[in-house]
């Protein structure tokens, strides 16, 4: 199907159930942001091993890739340079490269993180938007890679990313490009025109923090959720309006976990801090924050958990790495894994299955309804460390390393 063709399916399919385009993965945790995979089939039994299907040299950096149609797009950095380019799901050819000069002096407490980029790239209407670890906004023809716009913040903040570089993923939602720029001290929680760049409206509170924001309809209100450096908040969708704050600060300013919105709950943690649940709820005019439950046992500090099987299945950074599970409703700890399973799980789920894509490489496929942690089969899948989330298809898993890309099948 030529590209022109495929852009319009995409903007059809837009139109109907996720279910139908199972296929496509075209943000960070995909299109409901959620980390949920739909349409993938159980599977009664998983392979014993994964066949190597491609594999491409692409660049450092932790962005993971995103999938719409037939194409991968994936952006990193080679060199001073970040590059954005859109690869053929079924070969790994590239179908188009675009790069731009983005030198970056890292904060020395982030060396072994590298120079990104971290924030993953949004897909839409034809469209590939990326956030540069330095905070360079951009806009791309998904069929040409052709730029249509390109933003840089400079002139209007001191900082143009947080201490440790830029890790937001940009959100669409209703015709409004996402994101939060700026830096340590003072930012724009700000709605683009995706078409043109503009502004739309922005929210300058609070500079950004690690994690990405996502919709939700909260005491009658559709708004975005997201950390800023130092609070959780609430902003309007429609105007931008700050809705709800809640303060929250983590030991080197690190709010980096995204919140998980169930039903009218918002589920957040932090490092050292426990995984807690808050009901947003309004009164009159204004708005109050309602704690519900919190859970002591585990906290989040880069993971975020992911709401399969009625369960909210994380991992915590306590005991140097640890699975949890948790009834969302109460916050009660349905099971715990044993300690030392690494500094860091990506994780996704579909199909009755939790994957979880450990930083030493180590892809864990685990049962989320068992009453145990129960690994159902674990596989070796790069020889580098492993920190951006995969795209589960339903016949392999795209995961990137430190240097590579590849497609391994089922």
């Amino acid at each position: 199907m030529p590209w022109s063709c495929r852009r319009i399916a995409v903007l059809v399919a837009a139109l109907v159930p996720v279910a139908s385009v199972a296929a496509d993965w075209p943000q960070w945790r995909g299109p409901a942001r959620d980390g949920l995979i739909a349409g993938l089939a159980p599977r009664a039994s998983w392979p014993e091993v994964l066949r190597p299907g491609w594999k491409v040299t692409v660049g450092i950096g932790h962005s993971s890739p995103v999938v719409v149609g037939d194409r991968v797009f994936l952006f990193s950095r080679v060199g001073d340079e970040e590059v954005v380019q859109a690869l053929d799901l079924a070969t790994g050819k590239s179908l188009w490269r675009q790069s731009y000069a983005a030198p970056y002096t890292m904060n020395m407490a982030a060396t072994a993180h590298g120079k990104g980029p971290k924030s993953t790239p949004v897909v839409d209407a034809g469209r590939v938007f990326t956030l540069g670890i330095g905070g360079t906004l951009s806009a791309f023809d998904a069929g040409s890679g052709r730029v249509l716009w390109r933003k840089e913040f400079a002139s209007q903040f001191k900082e143009t990313t947080p201490l440790y570089g830029t890790a937001m993923s940009p959100i669409v939602d209703e015709g409004r490009l996402i994101a939060h720029v700026g830096g340590s001290g003072g930012g724009s929680f700000t709605a683009f025109d995706p078409a043109t760049g503009s502004a739309l409206w922005a929210w300058k509170g609070d500079g950004p923090g690690y994690s990405s924001p996502v919709v939700a309809e909260l005491a009658g209100v559709r708004q975005y959720v997201t950390f800023t450096e130092s609070s959780l908040v609430g902003v309007s969708a429609a105007k931008g309006e700050l809705l709800w704050k809640l303060p929250f600060t983590t030991s080197w300013v690190q709010n980096a976990v995204t919140p998980v919105v169930h039903g009218d709950l918002v589920i957040y943690s932090g490092l050292d801090h426990p995984v807690k649940a808050a009901r947003i709820v309004r009164k009159g005019t204004a708005y109050a924050v309602e704690l519900v439950w919190e859970n002591a046992e585990v906290a989040s500090y880069m993971s975020t958990p992911v709401l399969v099987a009625g369960r909210l299945c994380g991992f915590s950074h306590r005991k140097k790495g640890q699975f949890f599970c948790l009834d969302p409703a109460t916050g009660k700890t349905l099971w715990l894994s044993e300690g030392r399973q690494g500094e860091n799980a990506a994780l996704v789920a579909g199909a009755g299955s939790l994957f979880a894509l450990t930083d030493s490489s180590e892809l864990l496929v685990a049962n989320p309804a068992a009453s145990t942690f129960a690994v159902q089969k674990r596989y070796d899948v790069a020889g580098s460390p492993t920190w951006a989330h995969p795209v589960v298809l339903p016949d392999g898993v795209l995961v990137k390393d430190a240097l590579t890309l590849a497609l391994l099948k089922f």
